[in-house]
């Protein structure tokens, strides 16, 4: 027995009439941070020293602030998109659902922005 019309087939969209995209970006995000986490590591690591100066000196830098700006981006990204799986997928009642995923968008957004505006206030010298 099918389910769903010949065009949600078509598709690739299931009961959810979402498709794939979902787990697709988490993938995407999965990928950049893997590939960001290792610049970022492999940058601190050779750093003459992980002292103020010299971190605010090779964050000034825009080869260490614009990856860095991205990795916030990436990250805060792929933990929004996992703790929505999370919620919706254990949270039954709708309106515990919709207060969780209001407060994790403020909190992903919220954190997201005190790092990125860190990040461009040192890269930026101000």
């Amino acid at each position: 027995m099918r389910h769903g019309t010949e065009l949600g087939r078509v598709r690739g969209l299931g009961a959810a009439k979402s498709g794939v995209g979902h787990w697709w970006m988490q993938r995407v995000t999965a990928v950049g941070n893997l590939i960001l986490m290792l610049w970022f590591i492999t940058s601190l690591v050779r750093l003459p020293g992980l002292d103020y100066v010299s971190v605010v000196t090779w964050l000034r830098q825009p080869v260490a602030a614009v990856p860095l700006l991205l990795l916030i981006v990436s990250v805060f990204w792929h933990f929004r998109l996992g703790l929505q799986v999370f919620l919706e997928d254990y949270l039954h009642d709708e309106g515990s659902k919709l207060i969780a995923l209001l407060a994790l968008n403020f909190y992903t957004l919220a954190g997201a922005a005190i790092a990125l505006f860190s990040v461009l206030k040192i890269a930026l010298g101000a």
